[in-house]
């Protein structure tokens, strides 16, 4: 049985925190950088999952979904310096919607009952 690493991508203030959990930490300053970063971890077999700030993430949401639909390593975002943008959320609505052929995660209209 192997065990897998977890990588944590992102603004260097945001992430050191995780750092202390034992993940390992890939400090970054702009998306380039973590596009860089994220290409390479995303083959290394060491890796299970992999976080990523959703400010750092931005411009590269498209390539991140690519690679987010193979099994491993499992990527997803977490908030960034701006709070939370809502691709973590976009993204599990998009995977529950195909597992189960609706969107069962929608918002309710207010109003409605």
């Amino acid at each position: 049985m192997s065990t897998y690493k977890t990588a944590v991508i992102g603004e260097e203030d945001l992430i050191r925190g995780f750092g202390l959990l034992g993940l390992d930490l890939f400090p970054v300053s702009k998306g380039e950088e973590a596009r860089a970063i994220l290409k390479r971890l995303k083959d290394d077999q060491n890796y299970g999952v992999i976080f990523i700030t959703e400010s750092i993430a931005q411009g590269f949401t498209g390539e991140i979904e690519e690679w987010g639909s193979r099994p491993l390593p499992c990527i997803t975002y977490i908030p960034g310096t701006a709070g939370s943008e809502g691709y973590a959320l976009a993204r599990i609505r998009r995977i529950v919607e195909k597992a189960v052929g609706v969107d069962i995660l929608k918002e309710k209209e207010v109003g409605n009952k």
